[in-house]
């Protein structure tokens, strides 16, 4: 037991290092510093153009409905006709029986 504390005196697996009230932090680089000024400078364009937008809200309501009316019935007529498109089929008997044609090449 003495043997092993001395040998191990230094070794500490701590299991959740990071966590808790004392937990150990990390201390921010000059990197992170940059970094994270920087995504607070693209937030802070983007708040500009969503509190100024170029429509005003009467202008941009209902806007773009004929085009989806029209995209929905391309939607509706395209679904119909593939599911029609099997029994709608012309059938003829040479489709019917066309396994069964038999080269002659003895004639």
């Amino acid at each position: 037991m003495r043997i092993t504390s001395i040998l191990l005196y230094k070794v500490h697996n701590i299991p959740y290092r990071f966590r808790g009230k004392h937990g150990i932090r990390k201390k921010p680089t000059l990197r992170d510093i940059f970094q994270f000024k920087r995504d607070l400078e693209r937030e802070e364009a983007n708040m500009l153009i969503l509190r100024h937008p170029y429509l005003t809200t009467e202008q941009s309501n209902g806007h773009m409905s004929h085009l989806k009316q029209e995209k929905i019935i391309n939607l509706m007529t395209k679904f119909k006709e593939d599911a029609n498109a099997k029994f709608n089929r012309k059938v003829t008997i040479m489709d019917r029986l066309g396994h069964l044609k038999v080269s002659e090449s003895w004639d």
